[in-house]
């Protein structure tokens, strides 16, 4: 008997020995799960130049474990780099852009940049909140366009970054100043991008005033899913869930109407290569010299349905989007007039980059048929657009 009770001890003794070494493998396994997913997402700081004013400016590259990499700096909220893989998985840049911090501070048509207080134009730099009328800087002709000369595009912005599993996150603050390039109210801005490891770069606008305002903020980068900017873009396959667009007059200003896309150039409810019908002799197109419009979104569930997509068959790169606004401005970028650098030589010529900008109607200030665009103090300001990368083979 006493044997017998000596070997089932033995027999509990091992049964506890071998369970509590699985126990710690477990432990340990989850512990390196873990720590893979903490570094599935990675956040690099790094200077990157100096205003004449001696304001620093900071450089945030976001970077996940698919080959995509997003490089913001504090300068106006720019989208310096933008890489996402090809079909083959290579990852290249796909977004216009400049070497250095001097070449962001000169003129330029807005390249990656945030955005405000108000995207695209505002007629005759003007417009009436409850009877008294708002004279704005104007900069382009007659109009305001993108909140002015000194918009937010050459605002210098506060960073704060954190990092969790899944996601690498980047806000920036501004404080807009009451009157500032004529705009009334304190406003306080918070953009928020976050990378996640599904290849999205999900971009978050809040704001409040402390004056009743106009706000339409949105972001102003240029795409070309091939990597190769020597390359127009009329080779990309563009799709928009909209039936109607914001016609304008021959200051790019809304006529007050919307007009049905089915049977005009503007019809890209279905893929259609960007170049196809560009230079169609149609009079809205060339007003904007090719496509510079803004499209009324079928977005039945904000945020949640797609309403653009861009298709590159020879990269097999895809891009899609979501937002809650109700408008998107396709511009296929007409005016780059092959006077700007390139980051490895050359110039950027006409239309080889395009910008797919999520906003209110333009001039919706003076529209009183438009969504409204007025913050009142005590309203909160929230909107988001998310931009998904992903690859198809075109066999």
């Amino acid at each position: 008997m006493n044997v017998l009770k000596r070997c089932v001890f033995g027999i509990a003794i091992i049964g506890l020995t071998t369970l509590s070494v699985q126990c710690k493998s477990d432990k340990k396994m989850d512990a390196t799960t873990t720590q893979d997913t903490k570094d599935s997402v990675t956040i690099v700081k790094s200077d990157y130049g100096t205003t004449p004013k001696g304001e620093k400016i900071e450089s945030y590259k976001l970077k996940n474990q698919n080959g995509m990499e997003v490089d913001i700096i504090t300068f106006g909220g720019i989208i310096t780099d933008l890489k996402v893989p090809n079909k083959d998985g290579v990852s290249e840049n796909v977004v216009t852009g400049f070497n250095s911090l001097e070449q962001y501070m000169k003129p330029n048509p807005f390249f990656g940049a945030l955005i405000g207080r108000f995207g695209n134009r505002i007629a005759k730099g003007k417009f009436t909140l409850d009877g008294k009328e708002y004279t704005l800087a104007t900069n382009n002709g007659p109009n305001a366009l993108h909140g002015g000369p000194e918009g937010f595009f050459r605002a210098v912005w506060k960073a704060e970054e954190t990092k969790s599993g899944e996601a690498a996150v980047l806000k920036l603050s501004y404080l807009s100043k009451d009157m500032e390039e004529g705009y009334p109210g304190n406003l306080k801005v918070v953009v928020t991008y976050t990378l996640t490891k599904n290849n999205e770069l999900e971009v978050l606008y809040e704001a409040t005033t402390d004056k009743k305002t106009v706000v339409n903020l949105t972001q102003h980068t240029y795409f070309n899913l091939s990597g190769d900017f020597s390359k127009t873009i009329l080779d990309h396959e563009i799709t928009l869930n909209a039936d109607k667009i914001v016609p304008v007059d021959a200051t790019l200003i809304p006529t007050g109407e919307l007009q049905d896309v089915a049977n005009t150039p503007f019809d890209f409810r279905k893929p259609k290569l960007i170049g196809k019908e560009i230079d169609a002799k149609d009079e809205q197109l060339i007003r904007g010299k090719g496509y510079d419009h803004c499209w009324v979104l079928n977005n039945t569930e904000k945020g949640k349905t797609v309403i653009a997509t861009a298709y590159h068959p020879a990269s097999g790169r895809v891009l899609e989007m979501t937002t809650d606004e109700p408008g998107i401005q396709f511009y296929s970028g007409n005016f780059l007039d092959g006077t700007l650098p390139m980051r490895n030589g050359g110039t950027y010529a006409q239309r080889t980059g395009f910008c797919l900008e999520t906003e209110h109607y333009p001039d919706s200030p003076n529209q009183k048929n438009f969504p409204t665009t007025v913050l009142n103090p005590g309203e909160n300001y929230k909107t988001k657009t998310t931009f998904k990368f992903s690859v198809k083979n075109n066999f």
